[in-house]
């Protein structure tokens, strides 16, 4: 059984993402960051020096003016791993994609051919879109309702895995003293009938060094946990104490099994913010100062309706008690957060401008503090299983620097974090085993059955 390590994935949101609307002000960070190629390049590259796994690249499908930095303008994100996976060889690529709003063979495809680029480091976030109004950029009137979104989701997966599988890995036999290209016999039709998709296939392009793109997937609610328990590599999340992360990895852990599957073989990722201080006071001063200069009330206010469908709540009266009516629209929006805002407010007995302070000062990190106090912090996460690996944001540069340069070197002391990588491929970084074509092993001949 090969040794449980730490895994550690990049997260950078360019000129800034959700909450951090001014981040873009500090001159360490380029103004065109989110559209610079060359600024990516250089941070990634930052990234796969210290031996991280993947790099992450969040996306959506629609902004409104009140939007992020980053969201307003920012690279597709499987065009800009196609760059990154030239300008490294070892770091993990990994892109967000929806069900939503792409036909299966062209995603299919798309993964499949940067798989192929990077030599097998290809990962793939499946997302079914939370923001309604994306809808209306690709032609349809109003967004999938939540069992519609995840319904799809499922079989969109049994497609692309399908397509995935096309060829066996020794089909294209490519014998000129033959003349014989391809094993014809080892190229197999797909045929998806489906109630939401048809496909015919087969996907014209082979499988990769590690067999098939890996699958990440993050989503909160009933629903989204059961996606990604039943169909995930590795799990995305967030957690804000040690009991949340234990609480998370054990539902996972359960619902993985009670799908057939090895729990182990289910990685657990929560996002997080890291701050690093000569000591541990320090380092909440900088916490503290990037939190007040990165967001205004006014542009948290601005933000607060995306979880509820874009909803504006500057029509209400800020003083007056948190309107509940407003989760009215979430419904074919985030709604898990959306109603997790709406209970706790009603809850506490919050006024509206008491729940945006609340969601703009947001959780205290907990990996906060002196290098040695936050290697300390995540070496006890990761052994107590409130987490397989962290997904770091890549906020203000300085940060990122010193806990390259100051923590990942005492988590490899540790030894809980590797020194180099021993593999090539995604899944040889996170331990994951190289999927079997089942399409293959289903033409193989089968032993007789044993009769009495």
């Amino acid at each position: 059984m090969t040794r449980r390590t730490l895994k550690l994935g990049l997260v950078p949101t360019g000129v800034g993402g959700p909450g951090q609307h001014n981040r873009w002000l500090d001159p360490e960070i380029p103004a065109d960051a989110s559209v610079n190629i060359g600024w990516y390049i250089d941070a990634v590259r930052k990234a796969e020096g210290a031996k991280f796994d993947f790099v992450f690249i969040v996306d959506s499908q629609f902004i409104t003016p009140d939007s992020p930095p980053h969201y307003l303008n920012r690279l597709e994100p499987l065009t800009l791993l196609s760059a990154l996976a030239v300008a490294t060889s070892h770091i993990g690529l990994v892109a967000t994609a929806t069900t939503s709003f792409n036909a299966p063979f062209n995603l299919a495809r798309r993964f499949a051919s940067l798989d192929l680029i990077s030599g097998g480091r290809a990962g793939w976030n499946v997302v079914t879109s939370g923001d309604p109004g994306a809808a209306g950029n690709f032609g349809l009137d109003e967004h999938y309702d939540y069992e519609t979104r995840y319904g799809r989701a499922h079989e969109y997966l049994d497609v692309v895995h399908g397509l995935w599988r096309s060829y066996e890995d020794d089909a294209l036999v490519r014998d000129r003293k033959s003349g014989v290209f391809l094993d014809k016999d080892k190229l197999h039709a797909l045929n998806h009938k489906g109630r939401h998709f048809s496909v015919a296939g087969p996907l014209n392009i082979q499988r990769s060094p590690q067999g098939e793109p890996v699958i990440f997937q993050a989503g909160d609610s009933d629903q989204g946990r059961d996606l990604g328990a039943q169909t995930a590599d590795a799990i995305f999340t967030h957690a804000a104490t040690i009991e949340d992360g234990k609480s998370f990895y054990a539902d996972i852990a359960r619902r993985a099994e009670a799908a057939g599957r090895n729990p182990d073989e289910v990685i657990i990722l929560p996002g997080v913010s890291v701050f690093v201080g000569d000591t541990d006071e320090d380092a909440r001063g900088i916490e503290q100062a990037h939190k007040l200069a990165d967001h205004s009330f006014d542009q948290a206010l601005n933000e607060f309706g995306r979880s509820f469908g874009w909803h504006d709540f500057r029509q209400y009266d800020l003083d007056a008690p948190f309107p509940v009516q407003a989760l009215e629209h979430a419904h074919r929006s985030f709604f898990t957060q959306a109603k997790k805002l709406t209970d706790l407010a009603v809850e506490r007995g919050l006024t509206l401008r008491q729940t945006v302070e609340l969601v703009r000062a947001g959780h205290r990190s907990p990996f906060v503090g002196s290098a040695r106090t936050v290697a300390d912090t995540i070496i006890r996460w990761f052994e107590e299983r409130a987490l397989d690996g962290l997904n770091v944001m890549l906020g203000h540069p300085d940060q990122f620097d010193r806990f390259v340069s100051e923590v990942v070197p005492l988590l490899q002391e540790a030894g809980v974090f590797r020194s180099d990588y021993e593999g090539t491929t995604l899944r040889d970084h996170l331990g994951l085993p190289k999927p079997a074509n089942v399409r293959a092993s289903a033409q193989a001949p089968r032993e007789p059955a044993l009769t009495a």
